[in-house]
């Protein structure tokens, strides 16, 4: 992660620590980071988690990678340089989100492993929390929900992620979604079950 061009600056650390919101909201912070192709189901699972987890009371936001793009990350483009610092902003982001005590939601394709690495010691250990949502680049072409994948084989996008530009698939996350073989209110149930597991929120009653 690159350093601050600013100087004179430091962290202000604040009277409320970490600790003292966990204590008062009843979970962990934790960055929940779903990255897999397009169309592999990341959002819809990522939004639905974040439902449930709100049902449980517990402090929860998506943030998702169209959305990031039309404010935070609107000057950058798909170059890998690009795509590098649209991560490392969204991940200075979620470091401050679970620093609030929120479990926040990164729906993100990140198809770089060292840029994940990069994501990892930024945010640490438990609070990075890699979920690979695994789809093939076939099915995910069947859905195509916003049309890329036609529009990439049309000749229309060049840098398509699983085209035109490489997806690295992650070698030890800490949860695998397969959303071939398993419903998105299946997958769910698997991310709050690790959740619940791992101490993050309040096991069931």
């Amino acid at each position: 992660m690159q350093q601050p061009k600013s100087r004179n600056i430091a962290w202000q650390t604040g009277v409320v620590a970490r600790a003292d919101r966990e204590r008062v909201r009843g979970h962990k912070g934790a960055a929940l980071w779903f990255t897999g192709l397009s169309g592999s189901g990341k959002s819809t699972i990522a939004s639905k988690v974040e439902h449930e987890l709100l049902s449980l009371s517990c402090a929860a936001y998506v943030l998702d990678g169209d959305n990031v793009r039309h404010g935070l990350c609107r000057d950058l483009g798909f170059s890998p340089g690009d795509r590098d610092e649209n991560i490392r902003r969204i991940g200075e982001v979620a470091k401050l989100f679970v620093d609030a005590n929120v479990l926040c939601l990164c729906a993100f394709i990140s198809p770089y492993r060292a840029v994940r690495a990069q994501l990892r010691t930024l945010l640490g250990s438990p609070d990075f929390v890699e979920i690979h949502v695994r789809a093939s680049l076939r099915t995910c072409e069947q859905r195509d929900p916003k049309g890329l994948y036609k529009k990439a084989r049309e000749g229309k996008i060049s840098d398509m992620t699983g085209i035109g530009s490489p997806y690295e698939e992650p070698d030890n996350p800490e949860l695998v979604l397969d959303t071939e073989r398993s419903t998105a209110d299946e997958s769910v149930q698997q991310v709050l079950g690790f959740l619940r597991k791992n101490g993050y929120i309040a096991s069931q009653t």
